[in-house]
């Protein structure tokens, strides 16, 4: 093994580890576009699946068969037809749209039943489960277009679908349904999708799409992407976008993450599938690779509470491991979580610092500062910083002070001073650790 490797792993998988705990247990239904499948990408997605599925997480997956049924009319001599963005189904197409199914439902649970040695599926056990979950209703004619087999979700059996994955299994949708006489209705993936979750009340709705997310300059494809909108945001973008045609049209998947989390799904998301294990980097880091739609901003700056103790002190341990931070109890921290601040993101701390103040001395201490390593640089620190000093007016203190042994220009950069340890107030003076030498730092407050 490398050397450097595990000082390269193990913070890693460590930063991993919220996560794992967060969504253990927790329902995502997953959109295949069938683009994905066409690109030779089933393996290597049925492989993230299945690890998800390995740490708890209950999935639904719903495939796409786009581009395959095309393939299937090209192949039949006959022509895809689409209107408003949804396809035409005459006889023909319905026979292609069901062959295509039967073949991807067959590719899909192949890939899920690998076990080779040496790959990610070895001593995986993912059983996969598939059923008449939808009910459907025609589509009708639109604007003097005739849909005739295509359809629209008018019901999803949640309730069995929802005992078959508290049981461990993997529940696997095709984009079809079922009128209750029987007629068979071509439905989209992202219909599917969006209806199953919403019925599921599902923790995260994930596209894996064509596209990277949603741009931040619309008019430049080469802009970063927007890494979370909020959904009133992703509402007022919707009404300014054309109505979509193709997938690639920026509005074709916002629309429906916009539609599940007004329908009470608490995420959803657009990722690209072209980029190798986007649903992993999605889920397991901090801002993840595609476009996240959420009903608020999932970041908050808040007062800590007694349920806040066990993440600040996950944050700090490995501060305090290399001597950046004095090492602090889980009881002094209980003791004294109301005097910590701390930044928040899905649930997860990545920010705090303590304010304790010395009011005989009209100043106050700012402690265990600390910014994960995974946000450093995103403003976060700054944030925290001015929190603590609208908490130090609050009460009334003239100054802050910080004691630290390796971050001295950072606060120097934000208005701090050096200043000699003498000059702390007497109470703080006497707790102060001569061998450490830490240096003394204040800032005035106006």
């Amino acid at each position: 093994m490398s050397l450097v490797f595990p000082h390269t792993f193990v913070p890693w998988f460590r930063s991993v580890a919220p996560h794992i705990h967060a969504y253990h247990g927790k329902t995502f239904v997953v959109g295949m576009a069938g683009e994905l499948i066409a690109a030779g990408k089933l393996n290597a997605f049925a492989q993230d699946l299945s690890l998800l599925h390995a740490m708890g997480i209950r999935l639904v997956l719903v495939h796409g068969f786009r581009p395959q049924v095309d393939e299937q009319l090209r192949a039949k001599g006959q022509t895809s037809r689409y209107s408003h963005g949804k396809r035409i189904t005459d006889p023909v197409a319905l026979d292609c749209a069901q062959e295509a199914a039967g073949q991807l439902r067959f590719e899909i649970e192949a890939a899920f039943s690998q076990g080779l040695p040496n790959t990610p599926m070895a001593n995986s056990t993912v059983r996969v489960v598939s059923g008449n979950f939808l009910t459907a209703r025609p589509v009708g004619i639109v604007d003097g277009v005739d849909f005739m087999h295509s359809g629209l979700v008018r019901k999803v059996d949640s309730g069995l679908i929802r005992r078959a994955i508290d049981i461990g299994a993997l529940v696997l949708l095709s984009p079809f349904g079922f009128s209750p006489t029987g007629e068979a209705f071509n439905l989209t993936m992202e219909d599917v999708a969006t209806a199953t979750a919403v019925a599921l009340q599902a923790d995260k709705l994930l596209f894996l799409t064509e596209i990277a997310g949603i741009r931040e300059d619309l008019d430049d494809p080469e802009s970063a992407i927007d890494t979370e909108l909020s959904l009133a945001e992703a509402r007022r973008l919707l009404e300014r976008l054309p109505a979509p045609t193709r997938p690639t049209d920026p509005a074709f998947y916002l629309q429906h993450c916009v539609k599940a989390c007004e329908g009470g799904v608490e995420r959803s998301h657009i990722l690209p599938f072209a980029a190798d294990g986007s649903i992993l980097m999605e889920i397991f880091t901090h801002d993840g690779v595609g476009t996240m739609v959420v009903d608020e901003k999932l970041e908050s700056l808040r007062e800590a509470t007694s349920d806040d103790v066990g993440g600040i002190l996950q944050l700090i341990e490995p501060f305090e491991r290399d001597g950046t931070l004095v090492k602090r109890s889980r009881t002094e921290i209980e003791r004294d979580i109301g005097a910590y601040t701390i930044i928040e993101h899905d649930g997860i701390i990545f920010g705090c610092a303590a304010l304790y103040p010395y009011p005989e001395a009209r100043t106050g201490e700012m402690a265990a500062v600390t910014i994960s390593p995974q946000v450093q640089g995103q403003g976060d620190g700054e944030r925290i910083l001015k929190r603590i000093e609208q908490r130090a007016r609050a009460m009334k203190l003239d100054s802050i002070f910080v004691l630290t042994t390796r971050t001295m220009h950072w606060f120097v950069k934000r208005g701090f001073q050096q200043v000699d340890p003498d000059w702390l107030p007497e109470a703080r003076k006497r707790k102060y650790n001569w061998d450490r030498r830490s240096q003394v730092l204040v800032k005035k407050l106006n």
